[in-house]
């Protein structure tokens, strides 16, 4: 039986990330980009590194099946996800007009809101999409999960998530950097928009069956609309108070998935035996 090892894994993911974000903050531009993509690499390679390196069989396998089983991804669990998120920004642009903010807000910017030494924000916010995934989904969020309810992972984990993004707002041309400089109440904006969307994406990865590639589309379409759209910081707040209410609606209405325990201690197992019954009824 594998034993996660949260602590360990996030104390290294923390300290590795930060290692090249901070100095990112202070190095000329030219070093700024690859000291930022070997920030964003981190969580993807801890990740691997601890089940390659663990010696379990049924982790690797239960990786393997999370990355390349295809039967795992919920096609209407996930366009119904993405179209949720559709609907959340339609709704915080509408709301948004109660605080003067303009119905202009329903189109498209021509550009990003950020570039990195010149860099395409587009490629930043794929690798972002397919390396988060890949180390939240990867190992993460299971460790945390493997002694907690799914409610009270995605409360650890959204704390967790938006911590890990700090130092960017430190870090010229980065859109985190872009919203400090407009207000600070902006940068706790973010941090706490992070919290209702980690239960939205926990739900996206357990109805999925724990799927990586679900919640790779998720998070990449998450991340487009957020830089495409043209909303104001100011709709992005209201947008945060939908988030809330959305988060609520998904919770209430999957009880079981969220607050049930009979996980604990069996993730792996359950995998396993899910695995063998796909197994035979292909057979």
């Amino acid at each position: 039986m594998y034993t996660y090892k949260p602590i360990s894994f996030y104390i290294i993911v923390f300290a590795l990330t930060w290692a090249f974000w901070i100095p990112a903050a202070f190095v000329p531009e030219e070093y700024r980009m690859p000291l930022m993509l070997l920030g964003l690499f981190v969580p993807a390679a801890t990740s691997m590194t601890a089940v390659l390196t663990s010696k379990n069989t049924a982790l690797k396998a239960d990786l393997q099946a999370k990355l390349v089983g295809a039967f795992r991804v919920k096609p209407l669990v996930v366009t119904m996800a993405v179209l949720s998120f559709f609907g959340i920004i339609a709704a915080s642009i509408l709301l948004s007009t109660l605080a003067g903010q303009s119905l202009g807000q329903f189109s498209f910017v021509e550009g990003f809101s950020f570039s990195i030494g010149g860099n395409s924000a587009l490629l930043t916010i794929v690798l972002a999409a397919l390396l988060e995934e890949l180390g939240w989904r990867g190992y993460a969020e299971d460790a945390i999960a493997s002694c907690h309810s799914w409610w009270t992972e995605s409360v650890i984990f959204g704390i967790l998530w938006a911590l890990w993004h700090l130092p960017l707002f430190f870090v010229e041309e980065t859109y985190h950097y872009n919203i400090l400089q407009q207000s600070p109440l902006f940068m706790v904006n973010f941090f706490v928009a992070i919290m209702p969307l980690g239960f939205i994406v926990t739900w996206v990865y357990v109805k999925n069956e724990r799927s990586i590639f679900a919640c790779m589309i998720f998070h990449f379409f998450v991340n487009l609309l957020q830089e495409k759209v043209a909303m104001t910081q100011i709709t992005k707040c209201v947008e945060t108070l939908v988030l809330f209410a959305v988060a609520a609606v998904v919770v209430t209405t999957n009880k079981d998935l969220f607050f049930e325990k009979r996980h604990i201690g069996r993730l792996l197992e359950d995998a396993y035996w899910k695995r063998g019954q796909m197994a035979n009824e292909q057979g």
